[in-house]
């Protein structure tokens, strides 16, 4: 099985989702956004799969701290475009195994995929 983690090296759920493939002598490659940034391709397919609403982190400090202009009126190309200039906003981590992507860090979900 081939698994990608996407993510930012220095979150506090990407250390745990690290933590617990390791655990498990599961084998994963890390792609950290801040170092090697996203593309548009790959943001776009994840829309298409998954929808851009579970993407985009509103919750986040760096969503909240947008312009009320670029949190208004949010559709695919837009959450598209804020993601992939500012990839703190897309929601950590998205794991991509052998193409079924998982969203955020829920041990039980990691689990039953792994198992």
């Amino acid at each position: 099985m081939t698994v990608t983690m996407y993510g930012i090296k220095n979150c506090d759920t990407i250390k745990k989702a690290r933590t617990w493939l390791e655990a498990r002598g599961i084998d994963y490659r890390f792609h950290d956004y801040k170092a090697s940034g996203i593309d548009r391709e790959t943001l776009a397919g994840w829309c298409g799969e998954l929808g851009w609403e579970v993407l985009l982190n509103r919750a986040g400090t760096t969503f909240r701290k947008l312009p009320d202009a670029d949190r208004a009126d949010i559709d695919e190309a837009k959450a598209i475009a804020l993601m992939e200039a500012q990839p703190s906003m897309i929601k950590r981590p998205v794991l991509d195994a052998d193409g079924e992507l998982l969203v955020g860090f829920k041990p039980d979900l990691y689990a039953a995929k792994f198992s």
